[in-house]
């Protein structure tokens, strides 16, 4: 496939550097000299310096013979030009991230729009974010959550903590509600996928896969904790604001903590059932005095990653129940989970894998990377003629580093047994380490006869 990126920022340079790994043909394009020169030394890719809109600089990128262009500046306006400048010029199909709430339908929470403005996908990681966020907060301790075909199918995650006490009890006994697969175990950084005869420790982090009405049941075996009935919030931007107005309106009592006063009052007033506190997340006395040791949810989202990491460990020393961070640069996420925070997201990475999932062949769907790589949730679809159907998966050869998570009938969700047979047109969801990615993509590809 013939890729060109528009943008090599933090989700730009991953995008390059996945599709290179993938080995898809890559123009990438940036005004900055040096982000040009660092992907020129760490990446074997085609550049081109130049304004990603002009109609001359797409032209000499070729995007007219494009299978894809991704455009993902920091300025919303160019990525919405440059992308539709791409289509005009006969691009394939083009994609284009958003960070404001200007751009799209004013009730649109999902954050995504498809087809907006002549564009096939506009997409703001904020919004999409937030809705993750706001996931985790009805979730029985979740520290993840990720919504595949179409949500009917969850992959969560959940840490293990000193309460857990079935360390004796292997995989296979336990009593895992039907409908949900463990399908990976991290332990001492390095993830693995499960068989029946392992046994979870504290400490493990522990990937769910299956259906959304069972997660609950599910999770309930792996922690104590509940939905959050009350959620404190750090942060008055896009984030803030999208994951206020979600909660509240599903009846979860919110404060949020904004330090600039004009936007402390304008959120007052668009946000009437949500408890608006002018101040800084980082003050302790503000967090006592406003009893955020009582919250069962802390969710630091401001775009200062410092102020984050700060407010979060200042909410846990006062008693909150489960913290949450917004991450903005890579190198710091695993700082926060090392410190404690039960749950880091990053719009980078959200964004890098919603971009992916326009980027694989047909038979490939979608994506989710987990563990900062370790391993890809995909999304498959079973093609006609491919090895993988019509074959019990007992014989089926699976690489080791794979897992079929789910299989997903036109009627029903299958959670697959050995005897369970794929069919073509079937959508599975799989889990596969790196190594073993190429070889599982491949027994769903269709045969050259």
């Amino acid at each position: 496939m013939f890729v060109v990126v528009v943008g090599l920022g933090q989700v730009g340079r991953h995008v390059v550097r996945t599709l290179e790994w993938e080995r898809h043909d890559v123009v990438a394009i940036d005004q900055d000299e040096n982000a040009i020169r660092y992907v020129e030394e760490h990446h074997d890719v085609m550049t081109l310096q130049g304004y990603g809109a002009s109609h001359k600089v797409l032209t000499a990128a070729r995007a007219h013979q494009a299978d894809l262009v991704v455009t993902v500046t920091n300025h919303d306006e160019v990525n919405l030009v440059a992308a539709l400048a791409a289509r005009k010029l006969g691009a394939k199909r083009a994609i284009a991230r958003v960070e404001g709430r200007e751009w799209g339908a004013e009730d649109d929470s999902t954050g995504v729009e498809y087809g907006f403005l002549g564009v096939d996908v506009v997409f703001n990681p904020k919004l999409l974010l937030a809705r993750e966020l706001a996931k985790i907060a009805q979730s029985h301790g979740a520290t993840q959550v990720i919504d595949v075909a179409d949500d009917r199918i969850e992959i969560v995650s959940v840490d293990l903590d000193d309460t857990f006490r079935r360390t004796n009890t292997s995989l296979a006994r336990m009593r895992i509600p039907e409908g949900v697969l463990v399908v990976a175990i991290v332990r001492d950084g390095e993830l693995r996928v499960p068989g029946g005869a392992d046994v979870l420790e504290p400490g493990d982090r522990i990937y769910l896969c299956g259906e959304p009405g069972q997660m609950h049941k599910a999770e309930d075996l792996f922690t104590k904790n509940r939905e959050a009935q009350r959620v404190c919030i750090v942060g008055g931007g896009v984030i803030g604001e999208a994951l206020a107005a979600t909660l509240v309106k599903d009846g979860t009592e919110v404060a949020l903590i904004e330090k600039d006063p004009t936007r402390a009052r304008e959120l007052s007033c668009r946000l009437s059932k949500v408890t608006v506190i002018e101040g800084d997340g980082t003050d302790m006395e503000l967090l006592k005095d406003n009893y955020v040791g009582n919250f069962d949810l802390f969710a630091a989202v401001s775009h200062e990653d410092e102020v984050n990491l700060m407010a979060a460990l200042l909410a846990k020393r006062v008693g909150a129940k489960r913290t949450a961070t917004v991450v903005h640069r890579p190198d710091y996420v695993d700082i926060h989970h090392q410190l404690g925070i039960n749950s880091v997201l990053s719009p980078r990475q959200l964004a890098a894998d919603h971009v992916l999932r326009f980027v694989r062949e047909k038979a490939l769907k979608s994506v989710a990377t987990l563990e900062n790589g370790k391993a890809q949730i995909m999304e498959i679809r079973a093609l006609e003629g491919a090895r993988a159907v019509d074959v019990p998966v007992a014989r089926m050869q699976l690489p080791k580093g794979a897992l079929l998570c789910a299989v997903l009938k036109p009627d029903h969700v299958e959670i697959p047994r050995g005897d369970t047979l794929i069919q073509a047109g079937d959508t599975v969801i799989a889990l596969a380490t790196s190594r073993a990615y190429d070889k599982l993509e491949a027994l769903f590809k269709q045969r050259a006869f």
